[in-house]
């Protein structure tokens, strides 16, 4: 998982995942079948301690909901200064593993919709959309800014502007 979270599907070969996993390459092929379908276990394996969004649970409105689902994101990305492995995974690749990148857009709506569920709490559904896609983008550059090397103070400023500018409710 932390091969493909720090390089990416592509940028780390069968040789990288067998050395780092202390096993060879006929091994790697016995128990997961491919590079991708090992890929796909990490995916999984990181969505387990990824974002949770019982985070809003506790929230009181809005714009408390979505500090603590940006608050929650700053902190899952800042610690390592590494991008979201969902969120910005295979954003661009070879056509060849369009199969995978499809795999990880279906996720990434997986979690817009569950965020939009959560955000109906406090508007109407077709505000709880587009808010979840705000929501999502905002956490997406979020992501990207931590990769780059962003302070948490200058990565909290980002979620500042963002609550700023939510409708109060």
């Amino acid at each position: 998982m932390e091969l493909f979270w720090r390089h990416g599907y592509e940028g780390v070969s069968i040789s990288d995942l067998t050395d780092a996993i202390g096993i060879a390459p006929p091994s790697l092929y016995a128990a997961f079948g491919s590079k991708a379908r090992l890929y796909q276990e990490a995916l999984d394996r990181y969505a387990v301690g990824a974002l949770d969004l019982s985070v809003l649970d506790q929230a009181t409105d809005l714009r408390d909901g979505v500090a603590a689902i940006l608050a929650a994101a700053i902190g899952s990305v800042h610690a390592k200064g590494q991008a979201c492995m969902i969120s910005t995974g295979m954003l661009a690749s070879d056509r060849a593993h369009d199969a995978l990148a499809c795999d990880l857009a279906d996720r990434r709506q997986r979690f817009g919709h569950l965020l939009q569920e959560r955000l109906e709490r406090w508007v109407p559904a077709a505000e709880a959309a587009s808010l979840a896609r705000y929501i999502v983008a905002i956490m997406q550059g979020i992501s990207v800014h931590a990769r780059d090397g962003a302070t948490l103070s200058e990565l909290e400023s980002i979620a500042n502007y963002a609550k700023a500018a939510l409708p109060a409710c």
